[in-house]
């Protein structure tokens, strides 16, 4: 088995159910009392959100690629980021780094393109909903038309993230408010929506609606435990 890489805390709230699901993933495959082998390093998520919100991206970066090469030397064999919003540095952290990164949203597609899915909603941050580093990776290397919420509705999912989801705060108003976003991307013809934020999940979940919803944390663990394994 290999060893999972994890570069955590970005919110540790989702950081949790990583560890949870991989776990929960290899055991799943192998029985008994296997788990998963893991070298995790948890940042302080108010360091980088405060760098997130100035455009300070590249020492974001920085602290990024240090925490990685800790977990390289650590004995990872592969690294996940545990978040959306910080693959904005991926290829920065890469090119320190001698173990090679998982990207979630290559998974993500991966599951999109093996379901037939070719138009997709986003909800994420506002970094993820409006920068390009997410969303031209989904169109221009597998062709996957995305559509995002409009200006109100992005500026209400990043709210929820930052001072609800990843303080801990699980409010029913803000998961009404979220359900109607995702019925309105689907009424503009995404066949799908991306839970493009790795907290998303702990407000909302296929349970609650008809649309089909791609949870990037659960995806991008299901990926990480066939790569441990294979």
């Amino acid at each position: 088995m290999k060893t999972i890489g994890m570069l955590g805390g970005m919110s540790w709230e989702s950081t949790a159910s990583y560890y949870q699901a991989v776990n929960e993933g290899v055991k799943a495959r192998l029985g008994g009392l296997h788990s998963a082998k893991v070298c995790l390093y948890s940042v302080d998520f108010a360091e980088i959100e405060k760098l997130q919100h100035a455009g300070k991206w590249q020492e974001t970066a920085e602290i990024l690629s240090d925490a990685a090469r800790n977990v390289a030397a650590g004995g990872a064999d592969f690294l996940l980021i545990c978040t959306n919003t910080m693959h904005k540095v991926a290829d920065e952290i890469q090119a320190q780094l001698s173990i090679p990164i998982l990207h979630i949203a290559d998974a993500t597609a991966a599951k999109l393109v093996a379901n037939g899915v070719t138009r997709v909603g986003l909800l994420g941050t506002r970094f993820t909903m409006e920068q390009d580093f997410y969303k031209s990776r989904l169109q221009n290397q597998f062709n996957i038309e995305v559509i995002v919420p409009n200006e109100a509705e992005r500026k209400l999912v990043h709210h929820v993230i930052y001072e609800e989801l990843c303080r801990g705060v699980i409010n029913p108003d803000s998961k009404q408010e979220y359900l109607d976003i995702v019925n309105g991307l689907h009424a503009q013809g995404a066949e799908a929506v991306i839970l493009g934020c790795t907290e998303i999940a702990l407000l909302v979940g296929q349970q609650d609606t008809q649309v089909p919803l791609y949870d990037t944390t659960a995806i991008h663990c299901e990926y990480a435990v066939e790569m441990a394994l294979n």
